[in-house]
């Protein structure tokens, strides 16, 4: 059950259709060919909006403006964009704490994010999520999960009420390579299997989990094959090609849609910094970091839309300036925007009231 995508290499030249409109027709099967001019320039933009935001964010955690953890996207740009494509708005998504870009690229406003890093009232949980705890209904995003894991108990309950309903969305949960080692993770894939469930699961393999290589904490590197166990369609993707991630995870989302059952979908990528933000990462060798860079998935996606004739040098530059005024805006919102009144320090502390729920705050005495 389990299979390897396999993406033919990009033509080396190809002659495109500008930035004119319809779509680019390649020379030689390229690799733009068919994809509309605007799109690629759109999923461009949003690659690039995000690893501005994020590097807004590790700027305001330096600041001391966020608190907590907090832990980046870079490297991971074509994925999230790549299978935040293969979803519908009313599609819901199950992340792990590495959720920002996944916020923006579901429809969030860059600002919102920001302001729950930042934990003013504005923000997806009114600043009591922060970094690791996003949460928008209306978006479709229903977590940020700081426990390795927690998440996918979740999405697989979240499915089983989508069957239940007779309903047509579909789950998408993602997480880390690290936590396909957890027992929630095989528990989860188990059930799933077992009643035809319409949930993709998505590891984002970037092959360091903190500081371990998957090939020092898996017996089966190879990630995807586990969904075999389970009698489960599995297959690995290059997660720094944009075009190949929405392509599985497409057909995969709507092979879900349509009876077609669960799906495990490996996405391979670099990260470009630390496990978070604290993290020098000293545990990587140069040539790893090196590699890492090779491997941008943004400016190789830039380097290829230009040579494709999708963009020009100043188009480019102009899409940059554009991400780099929405992440500052974000930043500039989250500033302003206020924290939470102390008076509301228990209003979310369950969902409905609770006897003898406790008010004290920490200063209060006991009696």
């Amino acid at each position: 059950m389990a299979q390897t995508a396999t993406r033919s290499k990009p033509a080396t030249r190809s002659t495109a259709k500008s930035r004119r409109g319809g779509a680019v027709r390649g020379s030689g099967g390229g690799r733009f060919t068919g994809e509309s001019p605007e799109l690629l320039q759109d999923y461009f933009h949003e690659m690039t909006l995000i690893r501005r935001f994020e590097e807004r964010a590790a700027q305001g955690y330096t600041q001391a403006k966020i608190g907590g953890y907090c832990h980046l996207n870079l490297g991971e740009e074509a994925t999230v964009v790549g299978l935040m494509r293969a979803l519908r708005k009313t599609d819901l998504l199950y992340t792990n704490y590495r959720e920002h870009g996944y916020a923006i690229a579901k429809g969030i406003e860059p600002g919102r994010v920001m302001a729950e890093l930042y934990g003013r009232t504005t923000g997806t949980s009114k600043g009591w999520g922060g970094s690791m705890h996003m949460f928008d209904v209306e978006a479709g995003l229903l977590g940020g999960y700081g426990i390795v894991g927690g998440q996918i108990p979740l999405a697989t309950g979240a499915a089983l009420a989508i069957d239940y309903r007779d309903g047509d969305q579909v789950v998408m949960c993602q997480m880390g390579d690290g936590t396909t080692n957890i027992g929630a993770f095989h528990e989860s894939l188990n059930i799933a299997a077992l009643w035809n469930l319409p949930v993709v699961f998505v590891v984002i393999n970037n092959q360091l989990g903190m500081g371990t290589t998957v090939e020092k904490s898996s017996a089966e590197p190879e990630l995807f094959k586990r969904a075999s166990a389970y009698k489960m369609h599995g297959e690995r993707v290059d997660g720094n090609d944009v075009l190949a991630v929405r392509e599985a995870a497409t057909r995969l989302v709507e092979q879900a849609r349509n009876g077609g059952g669960p799906a495990l979908l490996e996405c391979v990528s670099e990260r470009l910094k630390g496990h978070s933000v604290v993290d020098p990462a000293k545990y990587r060798s140069d040539e790893s970091v090196e590699k890492a860079k090779e491997a941008d998935p943004i400016a190789n996606f830039r380097a290829q839309l230009i040579e494709a004739g999708v963009l020009d040098e100043d188009a480019a530059v102009e899409i940059e300036r554009k991400a780099q005024a929405e992440a500052d805006a974000a930043v500039a919102f989250a500033d302003d925007s206020p924290h939470p009144d102390p008076s509301t320090l228990f209003d979310y502390t369950y969902a409905t009231p609770v006897a003898n729920d406790s008010r004290r705050l920490p200063a209060d005495p006991v009696f």
